[in-house]
């Protein structure tokens, strides 16, 4: 039976069997196959991986599998220019616009209150993420590897921590997006941008301590929710903060 030889590099190791991670193995080619169908048949989804090479030689993804082979795939790069080899998409993965998967919906909170323009909703169904992802070019953030294997989203991150104030922070060091915060610009509710408005323009939403004792105010331009510099907002500053220092190195 024919047989390549795959090697996975970095993180693209999380989606592998202990056995095959950090190293070369062997896959059986039991059918003419394209590369992607063969990375995704391993367990990675093709949004992951950013550079593949075929016996030394960069291929997009419909490259056909041939006896022999030897592959080996990477992930999104962050600093090493890879411009004169074949990108497998259009526009680099961090632009920072999100679809965020139904089941990850206070990691999308999270997200507005750094600036991100990250649509939720907690009725998503995974063919709605991946439209919307296609319509929108926007990035699919997801814990389902099933969903990331549509063919039609192009842009996407398997998140792999749990607690959502920890994917915050895998997805800013990873996506490298600490230049692109913008706390408190967008709807935690709907995901609109603020915008300043005058105190008689919210009077109708304010509780009577609330018209007393603020005068500064944000409304959402889609869904006419009013903000200010309440008892809550020093709470959500120590968020910001906590979520705009970037993690320690690792020694």
């Amino acid at each position: 039976m024919a047989q390549v030889q795959l090697r996975f590099y970095e993180e693209l190791n999380d989606f592998l069997p202990p056995e095959r991670r950090k190293t070369a193995f062997t896959h059986a080619l039991t059918r003419r196959t394209s590369v992607k169908d063969l990375i995704e048949s391993c367990g990675v989804p093709h949004t992951e991986v950013e550079l593949i090479l075929v016996n030394g030689r960069s291929v997009d993804f419909s490259y056909i599998v041939q006896a022999d082979d030897r592959l080996s795939v990477y992930p999104v790069f962050e600093s090493l220019d890879v411009s004169p080899l074949i990108r497998l998409r259009d526009k680099p993965l961090r632009h920072p616009r999100f679809v965020v998967d139904a089941n990850l919906g206070q990691l999308a909170r999270y997200l507005r209150l750094l600036g991100f323009d990250a649509i939720y909703r907690n009725d998503f169904t995974d063919r709605d993420v991946a439209r919307i992802a296609s319509q929108e070019k926007r990035i699919v953030l997801t814990r389902d590897r099933a969903l990331l294997q549509h063919k039609i989203i192009t842009h996407g991150y398997f998140v792999r921590a749990v607690k959502p104030r920890e994917q915050v922070r895998e997805i800013l060091a990873r996506l490298d997006l600490y230049r692109a915060l913008r706390p408190f610009t967008r709807c935690l509710r709907c995901n609109g941008a603020l915008e300043d408005v005058d105190k008689e323009a919210v009077l109708p939403q304010l509780e009577p301590k609330t018209k007393k004792y603020y005068h500064r105010f944000r409304r959402c331009q889609d869904c006419g929710q009013a903000y200010w510099k309440g008892s809550h907002f020093n709470r959500m500053e120590k968020l910001r903060d906590y979520f705009a220092a970037p993690p320690d190195p690792v020694r």
